[in-house]
């Protein structure tokens, strides 16, 4: 088991990683019932996309000796009613540090590496990801 997650009431949830025993709530959105206090699922959702790429681009890192110190990830996550309320579209801002100047190689591994994460691969093709890089 990965994980237990407990409904606390007034559409909040507490999720405790049962091996770090680290928690995570949420809360649903305000324009949902909710009081919007707290990430919620579809935020983790679309946050988990961005923390998963620069993570999967990190090992990239790591194994060429590229550095990835300070890279910032925007993410702006996008609802529709499709007929069903879903995440319609996420996008993912890179930000890399203007101090690095990457080569074109790295800036190519770097890329595969982020499209090539779990998380993307495995979100639905009717869930749009726009994803840029900005490399100064």
């Amino acid at each position: 088991m990965t994980a237990q997650i407990i409904y606390l009431g007034d559409l909040r949830t507490e999720a405790t990683h049962l091996q770090s025993r680290s928690k995570i709530e949420t809360d649903a959105p305000a324009d949902n019932q909710g009081k919007g206090e707290r990430f919620s699922p579809t935020d983790m959702l679309a946050t988990s996309l961005g923390a998963c790429m620069l993570t999967i681009m990190g090992i990239a890192a790591n194994t060429h000796h590229i550095s990835l110190l300070n890279t910032k990830v925007d993410i702006t996550k996008i609802m529709i009613a499709d007929p069903q309320r879903r995440v319609g579209e996420i996008i993912v801002d890179f930000h890399f540090p203007e101090e690095i100047e990457y080569s074109d190689k790295e800036k190519k591994i770097l890329e595969n590496a982020a499209m090539t994460c779990p998380v993307y691969l495995s979100l639905s093709d009717k869930v749009l990801k726009t994803v840029r890089f900005n490399w100064l």
